[in-house]
């Protein structure tokens, strides 16, 4: 198959260059409509009892979230000054009149509710509403975004701090935006510059930009079809220019090398297309399935953030794979010898045979015990962080401090009585009539531990509505006890519990529930696609357990940085918060695995090639090492320079996610695959090759 597809591209290469240039460049100018359709949120199990009450609320009651909450600071005057109500009054008139704001509601509209003044008496919240469907989160964030625009700041003798939903939205998604720009602009001159140093030619170091471009510009077409049936994640975008980028860099030079490889040795272009599709082709195919896979488990958890990212993986890793199998041969059938055009480094043309990286794998051979005990130290070391690893979810606290919204919300922290939780909503129908159970009830969840109060009891209809006021913040794992304490309490028939701390909670769980069929999944495909490429049982093994050692020592580092704030001078200032964000730590996990698995098949690839020309396991290995490591170890570099890029983000789910990736690959590529991985191929000798016979018809060596 390899063959016949390298055969085609180079006779009609002109052809296929043009068709797949054209198709991108349409893919890449319609997917650019998503970017207005992209949501900040994302973080609810829309199956569970949380989102049951919510729909109950919505439907039943007409109880919606406010778009946007007001802090409105009076100065030194208490709240019901009648100079201070009548400027709030006609602040209020001027709020309702923006476009798509549909119901406003303050301490002053409602006649003093106390439940609505700071506790000093000095400031009151001030709520817009608006009528959107759930999945208009450009409409919500842009309403947002004009009411932050107008109101926040000095407004005549008043001082507005603009928050809530969709100013925090607006804020998240522009902040994203606009960082991901100045990532970009700093990581592509970076990243080419490293690559023309790399490659050794100017020609060759474009090459990896073919496949990151055409892959980034067609998960954007795939990502806005999403966006018509389903949220999709603003997050997405950076993780479909990091992946995009990376793998292109991984993938281009990967082919780039054996290309050159091919030509040296006195092949026509033709064959050298061929052999190289042959080879390094199907080492692409196989990583960029085996990395496929691994991400398409995100697909599988309840989140539409988490999904969102399966989405954006499986699509920009497809068009990487398909760029590196279609237009990059194409264009190195067009060029042939001219590939070395623009020489930058004579080294990075013609690498030596027999180098550093063989003796390394030599010397780690000659050494394996020593060798597996030291790196097993120095990942446990990594690792021990991860003993103080907490779980929440995104909040206003993932922006820059002196973010307008941020400030916002941390005045409703400050200065309202248990606000910064919001209200747990306790909906129980039919409750009219039970009134003796229901209190008996609502007397037991007082008593529960970070409850502050419980306001008085709401009726619409035969249904009863109760907001229990707690003093933690939602999205915690404080708020997570709180709630499973109340779902405890026996309640009468058919209540349910809301409200965000339960949107949290079950979110959590939703996580916890799926995370071992997302593992399953992963290990399962993983192994059997490392089997059928190659024909061993042991590696697959291997090869899982020590990406799960990599991924735990990664796990163990961000914990220690973002936790336990370290480390600030070098990823920027962020608010320590004490806990990571549940779905970016997953998403750091899955991505880490996969980028992993990308390594292990280059060097198995190698490996298993030079294994079957006849070298031994020792030579094999040694001869891998030095023809691959050199690949493995500037990807890596590459790869982390534009992950890296990610930590000038103000996000601080963004920043995470930048250092995660850009220390795992980094660790991946220097001790586990130049120090354990060859010392476990020489403990394990011959064994490593070893399948049962009725298996080996199912391998590609067979």
């Amino acid at each position: 198959m390899f063959e016949r597809l390298g055969h085609f591209i180079v006779r009609r290469s002109k052809a296929v260059l043009i068709v797949y240039t054209l198709t991108i460049l349409v893919a890449g100018g319609v997917g650019s409509l998503a970017f207005g359709k992209l949501d900040s949120g994302g973080y609810s199990d829309l199956s569970s009892d949380s989102a049951k009450a919510a729909t109950y609320l919505t439907e039943k009651f007409g109880v919606v979230e406010p778009i946007a909450v007001l802090v409105v600071d009076t100065g030194n005057k208490p709240v019901d000054d009648p100079e201070i109500s009548q400027a709030a009054i006609a602040l209020e008139k001027k709020l309702a009149q923006i476009p798509g704001v549909s119901k406003t509601l303050s301490f002053w509209s409602t006649g003093g509710a106390p439940g609505m003044k700071s506790t000093d008496g000095k400031a009151a919240f001030l709520f817009a509403y608006a009528n959107l469907k759930a999945n208009d989160s450009g409409s919500f964030g842009s309403i947002g975004a004009q009411i932050q625009e107008e109101f926040d700041g000095k407004n005549g003798t008043l001082t507005v701090y603009a928050s809530g939903a969709g100013v925090i939205m607006h804020a998240i998604n522009s902040k994203i935006e606009k960082d991901l720009l100045l990532a970009e602009s700093i990581a592509i001159p970076l990243t080419f510059l490293l690559l023309a140093f790399v490659f050794g030619a100017l020609v060759a170091s474009a090459m990896p930009l073919v496949v990151g471009v055409s892959a980034i510009l067609g998960a954007f077409l795939i990502i806005y079809i999403f966006t018509l049936f389903t949220n999709v994640s603003v997050f997405a975008l950076n993780l479909i220019t990091g992946l995009g980028l990376g793998l292109g860099i991984d993938y281009a030079l990967l082919m780039v090398n054996r290309f050159r490889e091919e030509l040296h040795a006195g092949k026509n272009v033709e064959d050298s297309v061929v052999a190289t599709i042959n080879s390094a082709g199907k080492t692409v195919f196989y990583s960029g399935l085996t990395v496929l896979v691994t991400l398409s488990a995100l697909i599988f958890f309840p989140l539409d953030f988490l999904k969102s990212f399966g989405y954006a993986g499986v699509s920009v890793i497809s068009l990487a794979v398909l760029g590196a199998l279609i237009p990059l041969p194409a264009i190195m059938a067009l060029l042939g010898h001219k590939i070395d055009k623009g020489v930058v480094r004579k080294a990075g043309i013609t690498p030596k045979e027999d180098g550093r990286w063989a003796h390394t794998a030599r010397n780690v051979m000659h050494r394996p015990v020593p060798v597996v005990i030291g790196s097993l130290l120095v990942l446990g070391i990594l690792s021990a962080p991860i003993a103080n690893i907490a779980f929440a979810q995104v909040d206003s606290r993932v922006l820059p401090a002196s973010n307008p919204a941020a400030i916002g919300a941390a005045k409703i922290v400050e200065r309202f009585d248990g606000f910064e939780g919001s209200p747990i909503e306790v909906v129980i129908p039919n409750g009219v009539g039970r009134e003796e159970q229901v209190n008996t009830y609502l007397a037991a969840v007082s008593k529960v531990e970070g409850i502050a109060r419980i306001a008085p009891t709401e009726t619409y209809g035969s249904d009863l509505r109760v907001q229990v006021i707690t003093s933690k913040a939602s999205r915690t794992l404080a708020a997570e006890k709180i709630i499973k304490d109340i779902r405890e309490i026996p309640s009468p028939a058919g209540t349910l519990i809301g409200g965000a701390a339960a949107d949290f909670t079950d979110s959590q769980s939703g996580i916890a529930r799926t995370l071992p069929l997302a593992l399953g999944w992963i290990a399962f495909w993983v192994m059997i696609l490392i089997f059928i490429f190659t024909g061993s049982i042991i590696l697959p093994i291997k090869a899982v357990l020590l990406n799960g050692l990599s991924l735990v020592a990664t796990l163990g580092a961000v914990t220690w940085v973002f936790i336990n704030g370290h480390l600030k001078w070098l990823v920027g200032d962020f608010t320590v918060t004490g806990a990571l964000d549940t779905g970016v730590v997953i998403l750091i996990a899955v991505v880490v695995f996969g980028l992993s698995m990308d390594y292990e098949l280059f060097l198995l690839s190698r490996i298993r090639e030079e294994h079957m020309a006849g070298k031994s396991n020792i030579e094999s290995v040694a001869v891998g090492l030095q023809r691959s490591a050199r690949i493995i170890t500037a990807a890596a570099l590459l790869l982390a320079v534009v992950f890296a890029a990610f930590m000038i983000s103000g996000v601080t789910s963004i920043k995470m996610m930048g250092f995660g990736v850009s220390f795992a690959v980094l660790l991946d590529a220097t001790l586990i695959r130049a120090l354990l991985v060859p010392a476990l191929m020489r403990l394990f000798g011959e064994n490593n090759w070893w399948a049962p016979k009725p298996l080996r018809r199912f391998t590609i060596t067979h």
